[in-house]
């Protein structure tokens, strides 16, 4: 028999509107239902404006919900219909936000501090408190050092212990990595889970970057427009993208456009057909959606194309080729499978999947963007 898991964070019917004086009423965050287990890193995820910030802050009791309710470790702490709202100092969050948000005019050791003398937690507890924060997050031997005299990835540190001095069930973190460089985003990263190993928090990650998502989360949701698209486990949603948007979001992505008729799939205005299996439930013009790292090509064997360009990255070599009737896509193999511009190659697709050909919703996201 599986284990029971214990929800920690529970979202029903979560729905946010905003009037702006531009867009009118917009619906940030659509009729969420959500649960986050105990000790699970679970990571939202979308482009700019899609809801995934305010999410967080209705869930820390920085924003009030316009419907719905929400619990923590089964307990309210919002419901619209009740009138009820916990507030955020009350909630037992700990929360590390995009801007470092550190005191300039207090050392390491006030700043990690302060949360605890707000809280009026007694003097002799503090000292070690911090002591033991600062260790987990590497800055013991900095106490007396003044932000300004540090990097931004010990500034970032500074955050996390303060957050986490507090002895939290919950930590939420609203893009605490995009202001560092590549290699300390990376650093981090391993910092953070650890953390969470060590002291056993429940975390909720907001992030448009996928890959970071991809590293750290236990489960993950993707948003778009203020409704939730998929949840799952990373290779869940990799693997298997509910729609077009997620396929896209998750990774590199090909959308080729192509005509399924007769049991054959054709690129749109070419005759010869693709050799993949078509769709059973799809015909018409639709989507052909691969990842460029799993398309096969070879000098002999598969669809007849054409290489448009080559590219040298660190990993892989990236090729352009064109498949006739002006589809292009992207494909990635190793340096030793190598082509030059203008050769001809053949290409095959072990792993097709397919979608309808709808209309784009770009302008709409757009218009999110300056929400």
């Amino acid at each position: 028999m599986a284990e029971e898991r214990t929800i920690q964070i529970e979202l029903k019917h979560v729905t946010k509107r905003f009037t702006t004086k531009t867009l009118g009423e917009v619906t940030a965050v659509n009729d969420f239902n959500l649960k986050v287990y105990e000790g699970e890193c679970f990571s939202i995820l979308g482009p700019s404006g899609c809801g995934k910030s305010t999410t967080l802050r209705m869930i820390a009791g920085f924003e009030d919900l316009s419907e719905g309710e929400i619990y923590l470790s089964g307990e309210p702490v919002s419901i619209k219909k009740k009138n009820l709202y916990v507030p955020p100092e009350d909630r037992g969050l700990g929360m590390v936000f995009q801007a470092f948000a550190v005191w300039p005019h207090m050392n390491v050791y006030k700043n990690v501090a302060l949360p605890l003398k707000v809280a009026k937690v007694p003097k002799e507890e503090i000292k070690p408190r911090v002591m033991k924060a600062l260790k987990h997050c590497s800055l013991d031997g900095l106490e007396k050092v003044y932000p300004s005299d540090l990097s931004g990835g010990q500034q970032q540190r500074i955050a996390l212990a303060r957050a986490i001095v507090i002895n939290p069930k919950i930590l939420l973190l609203d893009e605490p990595l995009s202001n560092l460089d590549p290699k300390l985003r990376e650093t981090m990263r391993f910092e953070i889970k650890k953390l969470q190993q060590e002291f056993n928090f429940t975390i909720i990650f907001v992030t448009h970057d996928q890959s970071e998502a991809m590293a750290l989360s236990d489960r993950m949701m993707v948003m778009d427009m203020g409704n939730i698209q998929q949840v799952g486990t990373p290779t869940e949603l990799y693997n298997k993208p509910i729609n077009k948007f997620v396929h896209s979001f998750l990774g590199q992505s090909n959308f080729t456009q192509v005509i399924a008729e007769n049991g054959k799939v054709c690129v749109k205005g070419c005759t010869t057909p693709l050799p993949v299996e078509a769709p059973k439930n799809m015909s018409g013009e639709i989507l052909l959606a691969t990842r460029p790292n799993t398309i096969e090509i070879n000098h002999s064997d598969g669809y007849k194309a054409k290489v448009i360009k080559r590219v040298f990255l660190t990993d892989f070599s990236q090729y352009l080729v064109d498949l006739g009737g002006g589809q292009i896509i992207r494909i990635q193999t190793p340096h030793r499978n190598i082509f030059r511009q203008g050769d001809d190659c053949y290409v095959k697709f072990p792993s097709p999947m397919w979608y309808e050909k709808g209309e784009e919703d770009d302008a709409e996201r757009a218009k999110r963007m300056v929400i």
